[in-house]
């Protein structure tokens, strides 16, 4: 009775984990994937007072074509890009659907997208629910989990349409400097290579400023960012898709069937996000907390290396001879502690956890001592 597409595609390595964690009191969890911070309250009381006005209907297809103008204004203020509200910029369900609709809008049967590894768990699934064919970049600890020029040049085909980057990354938190953009883009347009760039974590850069994707190779990048992270409005469900009009088009095509549009509460609550720095007193928190668990991990001996951005740290197991999902598991069961295994983020995880530290800096310091008193057992 169902799809042999369905049936093919793994349930999510994350929220298979996260079953076990629903039935156990006292965990301290490291492995949810978004901030401890309720949405700033003006955020929330601007959501509130549209619904008091009566704003509860559907929106254009598109967007409130408020939200999309200022999306447009902070493009071009931050980062010197322009594009045009009325038909460059898509209002999406958050990123996620930005994501499914850049992939149905560009891939025909067979086409096949690099995907560099490790990398956010909905990729591979999206490009192979659209028809598509992933083709995997690995990355390496050694080199920062970053790709070169050459590691696509390998990998290209006569069917390869698109890559998919993600920057600051899920789940490593590397990312990636102007010069390092540039080769890339460099490639890509050599090889007529579009570009989906999922910049979600951008407002969450440390040390190296975040830089789109777009700046480089703008007629061929749909650019997917949102809400969610930055300014701590995940169950909000709001993204948005900047790009050329033929793409954003086709996108709003599928979207209009399938979505109409994202609720209008939480489109107003995003015009008030964009018109605050509320993300700034976020960003500040996270570095500390970065700081802290990185510092942690390297004490007790799982090596660890200083994430660019986001907020997750991707610490090394291997030394502990226990496989990614054994080493979670036995963690949570021992000392209550809640990590994701590496290897549900692609093969290139093996050897490898996700710990989000997304949490508070005393449950961090709670888990770090765990950990060690957990490796002293092994």
């Amino acid at each position: 009775m169902l799809s042999k597409r369905i049936l093919e595609i793994p349930a999510s390595g994350i929220r298979k984990f996260f079953d076990l964690i629903s039935r156990m009191p006292d965990v301290i969890s490291l492995g949810v994937g978004e901030p401890d911070f309720p949405t700033p309250w003006h955020i929330r009381e601007n959501a509130l007072y549209s619904i008091e006005k009566g704003f509860t209907t559907y929106t254009s297809n598109a967007g409130l074509l408020s939200l999309r103008e200022k999306i447009s204004q902070m493009v071009y203020s931050k980062y010197n890009l322009s594009y045009d509200p009325k038909n460059e910029v898509l209002i999406t369900v958050g990123v996620s659907e930005g994501l499914d609709l850049a992939v149905r809008a560009i891939l025909d049967l067979d086409d096949e997208v690099l995907i560099p590894e490790p990398s956010y768990v909905s990729y591979k699934p999206c490009v192979l629910l659209a028809g598509g064919k992933p083709v995997v970049i690995p990355t390496k600890f050694s080199n920062k989990f970053k790709i070169k020029p050459d590691d696509i040049k390998e990998r290209l085909s006569s069917r390869t349409k698109a890559i998919i980057l993600c920057y600051p990354n899920n789940p490593t938190g590397m990312t990636y400097t102007k010069d390092e953009l540039s080769s890339i883009a460099d490639v890509c347009k050599e090889n007529d290579i579009m570009v989906i760039s999922d910049e979600i974590y951008g407002l969450l850069s440390y040390e190296i400023e975040h830089i789109p994707f777009s700046t480089f190779l703008k007629e061929k990048t749909i650019w997917l960012s949102g809400f969610s992270k930055g300014y701590a409005m995940t169950g909000w469900r709001l993204g948005y898709a900047l790009g050329p009009e033929e793409i954003i088009s086709a996108m709003c095509k599928i979207h209009q069937y399938i979505i109409l549009c994202a609720p209008i509460m939480s489109q107003y609550a995003g015009l008030s996000a964009l018109n605050s720095n509320s993300f700034i007193e976020i960003k500040d928190e996270f570095l500390r907390r970065r700081n802290l668990i990185v510092s942690g991990l390297n004490s007790i001996g799982m090596p660890c290396l200083m994430p660019d951005g986001a907020f997750y740290a991707f610490p090394s197991i291997e030394k502990t001879g226990l496989s990614s999902y054994d080493f979670a598991e036995k963690l949570l069961l021992s000392e209550k502690v809640a990590v994701v295994p590496g290897n549900v983020f692609g093969d290139c995880g093996r050897g490898f956890i996700r710990c989000s530290y997304a949490t508070s800096v005393e449950k961090i310091e709670k888990a770090i001592e765990r950990m060690a008193s957990f490796l002293k057992k092994i």
